[in-house]
């Protein structure tokens, strides 16, 4: 009875985990894709790209990864395969390396932040505080959801306008994420649907993260209520 009535509802610790609990799925559904390499080997048939490149399968999955080995951190010298890039293709791909490991540490770092916000809720005998009779979970699926679903449904409507938009604001001022395909062959291999296919599973992901964190509250019972 005790630990009961010492027990305290913290709005600030509600506030808290809607935030990193909202951080640490928006950076986890970027995660999977990055870590997840067999969704583009599936769609170099998909998209008939042995056709479209001239290349076999062999060519394009190595190029692809030894790309991707040089943008996740697994190797320091740049490489495509045997296909042909430029100083200025490998620069774009040194940035996105570095949005890459962006992402992969703020996964890291705030579920770790997550954990350690639920240990010290519990060794402090504190309790989020409902914010509108809601859990922080449903606050952070809620407005994450609503602000991609949002979002998804303006780049749907022109792609390509969004393709663009997305870089000049992730690499402010560069245009090298223009490529040449005779001097990047890299590109050829990684025409836009493969990019839209990306964007979608992300969006995929992020919005079965956030639909989960919703229903986990709708269906769960309540202390203290029938």
């Amino acid at each position: 009875m005790t630990s009961a009535k010492a027990v305290k509802h913290s709005r600030l610790l509600s506030l808290l985990l809607a935030v990193i609990t909202a951080l640490t799925l928006l950076s986890g559904s970027i995660a999977i894709p990055l870590l997840c390499r067999p969704f583009y080997y599936v769609q170099i048939n998909a998209l008939n790209l042995p056709e479209r490149t001239g290349l076999t399968q062999e060519e394009i999955r190595t190029a692809f990864d030894e790309m991707m080995d040089y943008c996740m951190g697994q190797t320091e010298e740049f490489s495509t395969g045997s296909l042909a890039w430029s100083e200025s293709g490998k620069s774009h791909f040194t940035d996105v390396r570095g949005l890459f490991s962006l992402d992969l540490r703020l996964f890291l770092v705030c579920a770790l932040l997550l954990i350690a916000l639920l240990i010290l809720g519990r060794v402090t005998h504190r309790k989020c505080a409902r914010l509108l009779g809601r859990t922080p979970g449903v606050w952070a699926g809620a407005g994450l959801g609503c602000a991609f679903l949002i979002i998804g449904g303006l780049a749907a409507l022109d792609f390509n306008r969004a393709f663009t938009l997305f870089h000049a604001v992730f690499f402010p001022g560069k245009d090298n994420w223009l490529f040449d395909p005779r001097t990047d062959q890299i590109i050829n291999i990684l025409p836009q649907e493969v990019f839209r296919n990306y964007a979608l599973l992300i969006l995929g992901i992020l919005i079965a993260g956030c639909a989960a964190l919703i229903l986990w509250d709708v269906l769960r019972k309540r202390p203290g209520r029938a």
